[in-house]
């Protein structure tokens, strides 16, 4: 059985400030200078304190692990809370670039803990395959199942996410499958948004705290056209092929027969420049066609027609 739980509010800590006494001999906190920062450290140290006491309180956990620096922090303070009753579980399928899983295992060889993979069978789903605005529903449906088996098997009762506060404000259906799998999200549920997270990670010297955001290999093909493995096989090569040129920050949109490609700004005159070795490397990985986005990289631009509606 798997719960879900809201976390309350801790008692505010008050920090010994020393108090000069104002005009007619009250002592007003307000007018005290660097205040602001003051509280600042405060609340962040008070939600902080509210994400570790959380995962303090849940015995034994399964970590659900992408390798990103979110899931990484929640891996790390679950493996400091609750030692070696904290497990990473990661879902391999071809949504998943082998990239990723790889860099998933180096992290958590690095933190020191156990590391499961599980074999998930989103892409077998004709709902997920059809891929319309719900399709990270119906992959987090299956994913969060194949985890929950397992722990049903292995006798865990909690499943963590590295879900932050940031993530709320997005197109993100995928939230909505966690909330009904009674996943927890320790970050967000403390007010934890992405800045602070890497912060967090940074200040505990975890080697990926400034590593780009990603997301699973589907989210790649336009809402509407099918995914299938082929095309995410087409899409991890070319993505591939564009980190060994020096490109970091990127991704690979499939467009049939054409790969629009999305690299930062700044990296825009270097990717003409090599145009004729970014057009070799994609007509090997399938593509007819490559393109250069003029937009650059962002995060997330296959929402952008939902925006418009």
């Amino acid at each position: 059985m798997v719960h879900l739980f809201i976390a309350g509010e801790l008692s505010r800590r008050r920090w010994p400030v020393h108090q000069k006494p104002a005009p007619g001999g009250t002592c007003r906190l307000a007018e005290r200078p660097g205040l602001p920062l003051r509280r600042a450290i405060e609340q962040k140290l008070q939600a902080r304190h509210r994400a570790s006491s959380l995962i303090k309180g849940l015995n034994r956990a399964l970590v659900a692990f992408s390798g990103g620096v979110d899931s990484t922090l929640i891996l790390r303070l679950a493996h400091e809370e609750l030692g070696s009753n904290a497990v990473a579980v990661t879902a391999v399928s071809p949504s998943l670039a082998r990239s990723d899983l790889a860099a998933a295992q180096d992290i958590a060889r690095e933190i020191g803990v156990a590391h499961e993979l599980l074999e998930s069978t989103e892409t077998e789903d004709p709902r997920y395959r059809r891929n319309d605005p719900q399709r990270c529903y119906f992959c987090k449906t299956n994913v969060y199942q194949a985890i929950i088996d397992f722990a049903g098997q292995e006798g865990f009762t909690w499943i963590l996410d590295g879900t932050n506060a940031d993530d709320l404000g997005d197109h993100r259906p995928g939230l909505r499958a966690a909330r009904e799998h009674g996943v927890r999200s320790p970050l967000q549920e403390a007010g934890i948004g992405k800045e602070e997270t890497r912060a967090w990670a940074r200040e505990l010297g975890l080697s990926n705290w400034d590593r780009p955001a990603n997301a699973c290999l589907s989210s790649r093909v336009p809402y509407g056209s099918e995914v299938t493995p082929a095309k995410l096989a087409q899409i991890e090569q070319a993505e591939a092929a564009l980190r060994e040129l020096g490109f970091k920050e990127l991704r690979v949109r499939h467009h049939d027969q054409v790969a629009r490609i999305e690299v930062t700004r700044d990296q825009l005159p270097r990717a003409i420049e090599q145009g004729d070795l970014i057009t070799k490397a994609m007509r090997q990985a399938g593509f007819s066609y490559a393109t250069v986005d003029l937009a650059g990289f962002r995060s997330g631009s296959m929402n952008d027609v939902l925006r418009k509606r």
